[in-house]
């Protein structure tokens, strides 16, 4: 199976792309390696994977030295005809589509960054899976399309109207343009609305390495809405053994092959009991100060997945004391012996 997956130099993309390539899976990796957070870890998730960062250049192949079967190219999915030539070329089996620029927060700041990536890169992506005869779409969506809602589990049927960020938005947007090929174009889509996805090679932007981070290097940590929040915390081992079961899905014979998935741990985490798991996995205490609720943000996420594990007869299980010990022992690895900063 020839699979492209966008967002390889990505947390989630640098994960999928590993696994399917140990298993014998043609893969095709693209990713613009921009700036959003440090490029570094980007270059560091490329090289585990076997690709040295001289060998990285726009438009041109690079062939993994771990996983022979491995090809990563600079691309930039609004790029349009570099795409087009790149789906004509290769014919893709599968598209798991993991490129997207992230943040809640940022997206206030620099809403143009996620129309270009979100809206206009993924529209690209379904052009080209409808042109060149695609088997089927994979999607990253997010749970931060059910916005400030007191409905909770959230499950796929919730409203999904009111998005609380522009980040949000345009990931709700993904979903409607995915609806739409696989009507008028029979294109099988399946988006996956992720909650909250740590572990190692995460994100250094998002709490679990921000929070890792600060305490353990004395900082004083910034607490929203006084510490009464609750996030659906989803370690990413979970989330990659999800996707492998949704990449063997074969649904063209239904009328509109779309398909939405929650996938979640299903056990919403207080704040501030977060912030102890940490403290007690690093044992250190963590200076906090408390502050009000941030525009864009939600108070709590909490996953559905009862429509996931009917099914795929899967569920994400990792508890979170295990998912933090996992990430620490990666992070003081990355940090010490690498001598490098995240």
């Amino acid at each position: 199976m020839k699979i492209l997956i966008t967002g390889t130099a990505g947390f989630i993309g640098f994960h999928l792309a590993n696994a399917l390539a140990e298993s014998g899976n043609e893969v095709v990796g693209i990713d613009d390696i921009n700036d959003y957070y440090a490029v570094q870890l980007k270059f560091d998730r490329l090289k585990n994977a076997g690709f040295n960062r001289n060998d990285l250049k726009d438009g041109v192949f690079a062939v993994s030295k771990r996983f022979p079967s491995y090809r990563f190219m600079k691309i930039d999915l609004a790029e349009q005809m570099k795409l087009k030539t790149l789906f004509e070329k290769e014919k893709f089996d599968v598209v798991c589509n993991l490129a997207a620029q992230a943040g809640v927060r940022y997206s206030l700041e620099n809403p143009a960054a996620y129309i270009q990536s979100n809206v206009v890169g993924f529209t690209n992506i379904l052009e080209n899976c409808r042109h060149f005869n695609v088997g089927r779409l994979i999607y990253a969506s997010s749970s931060s399309v059910y916005g400030q809602t007191d409905k909770v589990p959230f499950a796929e049927d919730n409203c999904v109207d009111k998005p609380e960020s522009v980040y949000a938005a345009t990931k709700r947007s993904g979903e409607l343009l995915a609806y739409t090929y696989s009507k008028l174009f029979h294109l099988p889509t399946v988006g996956l609305r992720f909650f909250t996805v740590y572990g190692p090679w995460g994100r250094p932007d998002m709490a679990p390495i921000l929070f890792m981070k600060s305490i353990l290097q004395g900082k004083t940590i910034r607490v929203f809405n006084h510490g009464n929040m609750e996030r659906d915390f989803t370690f990413i081992d979970d989330i990659i053994e999800g996707l492998r079961k949704v990449i063997a899905l074969d649904f063209k014979d239904e009328e509109i092959p779309y398909r939405i998935y929650n996938i979640g741990n299903s056990s919403p985490v207080k704040l501030m009991d977060f912030i102890h798991v940490i403290e007690q996995t690093v044992e250190k205490k963590a200076e906090m100060k408390f502050e009000g609720m941030q525009p864009g943000d939600v108070v709590r996420t909490f996953a559905d997945t009862s429509r996931f594990e009917k099914d795929f007869n899967f569920k994400p299980s990792t508890a979170i004391a295990d998912g933090i010990k996992s990430l620490y022992a990666w992070y003081k690895d990355y940090t010490e012996s690498e001598n490098k900063s995240l």
